[in-house]
């Protein structure tokens, strides 16, 4: 008798890829600046005047790194909304001939400086946080828009004509089938602005904002760079970290919109 077949074993989850293993590493390692920073004095003593002054402790690391992070993801969550709508409108046949002035409004914040912005919007908003959010705001608008823009005049064409074959109305063909499709273009628009923010939000420390900018400013003001560099090092690992899950969200968001175009077609 043949003995009876027994079920392939499965293959084994690649969790220890060498991608994996960095991710990890950088995670750790951000981990620890963050929240026990007095541990890497040894890394920061070589570039401080005294060794005592290695690690920045006028303030929380940790919670300059929340306030780091709140500001930016407000900021950006307001431009994605405003970035995506005025996209969606203006690809529609009642928008089409505002596209010209939706471009010239999205480049604003990037026409000016965000140190410009900051110093028109501390007279009206006051020091703190809401000039900090205003000038991201602005600076995070064109590159959103521009990529949902691309996202939205590019989509099949068989796909939308098989979609209307099916009897969809418009808002259902724009949250079945477009944004689906649209949305890995999106958020690579969404990733681009969040990086930029990630570095411009240091700059709201010089108008009282609470952010990573505070050691780099008090480092430069006193002639510190471990106080610059411990700043820099905290706001790098996150944006490499960010933006590595970004692209992570992209590549699936990506085969998922394939999946579904294949699907309506």
């Amino acid at each position: 008798m043949s003995e009876p077949a027994t079920a392939a074993p499965a293959p084994p989850r690649r969790l220890l890829r060498p991608a994996n293993i960095l991710r990890m590493a950088l995670v750790v390692f951000l981990l620890g600046l963050v929240l026990a920073p007095d541990g890497f004095t040894w890394l920061f003593a070589p570039f401080a005047p005294r060794p005592e002054a290695a690690i920045y402790a006028r303030t929380s690391i940790l919670s300059l790194s929340l306030n780091h992070l709140l500001l930016v993801a407000l900021a950006s969550l307001a431009a994605t909304l405003v970035a995506v709508s005025l996209a969606v409108f203006v690809t529609r046949p009642s928008g089409a001939a505002f596209r010209p002035l939706s471009r010239t409004i999205t480049n604003i914040g990037q026409s000016f400086p965000p140190v410009a912005v900051l110093a028109l919007a501390v007279p009206a908003l006051g020091f703190g946080a809401w000039p900090t959010l205003v000038a991201l705001f602005l600076y995070g608008l064109l590159p959103i828009f521009e990529n949902s823009l691309t996202a939205f005049t590019t989509l099949p064409p068989r796909t939308m004509e098989a979609a209307r074959g099916m009897g969809l109305d418009r808002m259902q063909r724009l949250f079945q089938v477009e944004l689906p499709l649209a949305a890995p273009v999106i958020l690579a628009g969404v990733r681009v602005s969040v990086m930029i923010s990630l570095g411009t939000a240091t700059i709201g420390s010089t108008v009282a904002a609470r952010t990573l900018g505070e050691p780099i400013i008090a480092g430069l003001l006193t002639n510190n760079t471990a106080y610059v560099l411990q700043g820099g090092l905290i706001v790098g690992l996150f944006a490499v970290l960010i933006h590595d899950a970004f692209v992570q969200l992209e590549n699936r968001l990506s085969r998922r919109g394939r999946a579904q175009g294949r699907a309506a077609a």
